[in-house]
Order: structure tokens, then sequence, then C-alpha cells
């Protein structure tokens, strides 16, 4: 049964070059692990870190960056235990659970910490709430919203958001600012939603589709966009940041 849809989108009606990557990703039958990085957020070591293990190869079907380095999140993070930054209230974040399950959400209002939260990763605001961009976005901010490339408007950007129904979605591409990437994420389901990384070299999402029985590995993956940098090997290698594995459920 197909885990994870993928769709292109334009970003705007201006820019219509530029090919936007969705991922839908079916909760009930994937399950959500957020790896933690050497440098980012370090604090290690770490179980779930990089490379990805053979083991946890045979049923990965997807993998995809997570959010900003920690000074520049502005927000905690939560891992295996271990709070390497305080979980802010009222952040945006992408919280994990022992049952698989992954959810955006902001923090205090739609999740809190109990026994069933093996992870959080916060980052900045919501981006969307209740199904709407949140008030205030300006489209040429720069500066709220993550520091970019040249101090450019339009670059490389991600983000997640969560459906009505619990569906994870992510969004990445060319070409975004803030309103554009909250647009899209409305447009994709999204009734909560945060941004992800940006600039061109960190936003990836690569799905797995190995033959039964074999790992899921660089030569049978690919990309959401042909134009991500890496390749899908990237989760494989010694990647230092912190990034989010969907894995086949029994």
């Amino acid at each position: 049964m197909p885990a994870v849809y993928e769709a292109f989108l334009r970003p705007d009606p201006v820019h219509t070059s530029l090919v936007v990557g969705v991922a839908w990703m079916d909760p009930t039958l994937l399950s959500a692990t957020l790896y933690s990085g050497s440098v980012i957020p370090g604090g290690g070591p770490w179980h779930f870190t990089a490379p990805v293990t053979p083991s946890a190869a045979l049923d990965l079907v997807a993998g995809f960056n997570s959010g900003f380095r920690m000074p520049d999140a502005e927000g905690g993070y939560y891992a295996e235990g271990h709070s390497v930054l305080p979980l802010v209230p009222g952040d945006a974040s992408l919280v994990f659970y022992a049952d698989g399950r992954v959810t955006v959400a902001k923090w205090g209002r739609d999740a809190t910490m109990g026994p069933g939260v093996t992870a959080v990763r916060q980052n900045l605001h919501l981006l969307v709430d209740h199904g709407a961009p949140v008030p205030g976005l300006q489209a040429n901010d720069t500066t709220q919203w993550g520091l970019t490339l040249g101090n450019h408007v339009f670059v490389w950007r991600s983000g997640a958001g969560v459906t009505q129904n619990g569906a994870l979605v992510y969004v990445g591409g060319p070409g975004l600012n803030i309103t554009t990437l909250a647009d899209l994420l409305v447009r994709v389901g999204a009734v909560r939603g945060m941004e992800l990384d940006i600039n061109t070299d960190w936003v990836k999402l690569s799905a797995y589709s190995p033959p039964s029985g074999q790992l899921a590995s660089a030569a049978n993956g690919a990309p959401l966009l042909s134009s991500m940098v890496g390749g899908a090997g990237r989760y494989f290698t010694d990647w230092p940041r912190d990034f989010v594995t969907m894995s086949a459920r029994p």
C-alpha cells in the first residue's frame, strides 16, 4: 500500500517556472523517529543518530530535514530522555510519540510533556494555525523567519504540517518566501504548520523503494525534487544535523 504520496505545485502565479515538492505521509502506515546530530543539536551521544543503520534501513521509507541551528531556532530540543535546551511554551514543535505518531503543535496548547512523548524539536512559531497562515506574515521579512543566503527573500525553504486527520505533510522547494510557504502548507491541507530548515544545502526529503526484503539505500532512493542537494544517500553518512525518518510499521 502506498505510504507516501508526492505532488508538485507552482508556488504562486508570478514565478511560474518554479516547482515545489510536497510529500503526504500516512501515519497509519508509517512510524516517525527524530535522529539527533552530532553538531545539531549536539549534546550526545545519541542512540538515533546518523548514519542510518542497516536494521533501520530495512523498513525506512523516507527521511527529511529538521529545523535551524539551535541558536537560530529560538526553541528547545528534547530526545531520548535528554533535554539539550529547555522547551519554550508557545513555540512551533515537531512532537514524536512512543507509538510512532508525529504531529506539529504549539507547545503547551496542542501538546505537553508526558510519558508518551519521546522527542520534541522546536523551530520558531507556528506558520499555519487553524488551517490558515498566522496573522502578521510579511513577504519581505528576512529576519524573523531565518537568515537567508545573500539576504534574499525568495530562497529554498521547507516546512511540515499536520492535516485534520493526522497525516504529516512536507513542503520543500526553491523560490519561496515565508508567505508562499505558508500558503503551500494550507493548500495541501495543513491545519497547523511550521517552517523547517531553509537555504539550498539543507532542504531535503528522500523516499526509498527497495525491492522486497532489501535495505533502503542511495541506490533505491530519490529526492523529492531532483534539484535538492546531496542525493538520496545523505542520511546514510555521518550527517551532523538532526533529521526525521519515516519507517514502515510492522
